[in-house]
């Protein structure tokens, strides 16, 4: 297998077709899409002609896929995915980080380890400049990965939902960290 990345309990791997039916039960959880769709799972129709498609797709400023499937390397379980994707599709500049894990692998700091292992590759090897984290302002879970992993609270916003959810009502947060504040705390 090729790995894009390994830490001391994960293995990040780039998406094949072959994952459909890894998506469709990772958003077909409830749990894991509360702050998503408000619990609605996602159809099989739909991880196959959109979300795969999207996980799929190669970047070209650094020639590779800007989400992974995680396992963990212990057991080669399946345990969600990691985003770390170019906001401009030719630029490395600035990227967004994003995370879906199963209800499984929450609260064993897979989340923490897996972001913090690729903002370090963001940096040290790939050309980013900044990286970037959204999530509902309610999510406080994944804002705390994002403080765990460095970032730093930016704005509150509120963002144009196609549909109105559970919290939503209260916005979405932005957080960041730039190349200079992860060289000094280094």
């Amino acid at each position: 297998m090729n790995y894009f990345l390994k830490t001391d309990r994960l293995e990040l791997r780039a998406f094949g077709i072959d994952d459909a039916d890894r998506l469709i039960a990772l958003d077909g959880d409830p749990e894991v899409m509360r702050f998503i769709t408000g619990g609605r799972p996602t159809s099989p129709e739909t991880i196959h002609a959109r979300t795969l498609p999207r996980l799929l797709h190669v970047y070209g400023c650094w020639d590779a896929q800007g989400y992974w499937a995680a396992h963990e390397a212990a057991t080669g379980a399946f345990l969600g995915w990691f985003e770390l994707r170019p906001l401009d599709e030719d630029s490395p500049a600035v990227v967004e980080l994003g995370y879906r894990l199963s209800r499984a692998a929450w609260g064993r700091g897979y989340a923490t380890e897996g972001a913090r292992a690729l903002i370090d590759k963001a940096f040290a090897e790939l050309g980013v400049e900044r990286v970037t984290a959204n999530t509902m302002a309610v999510n406080t879970g994944s804002r705390r990965v994002m403080e765990k992993c460095g970032l730093s609270f930016v704005r509150h916003f509120t963002g144009d939902w196609p549909e109105a959810i559970e919290g939503s009502e209260h916005g979405e947060v932005e957080y960041e960290l730039t190349r200079a504040v992860w060289e000094r705390s280094r």
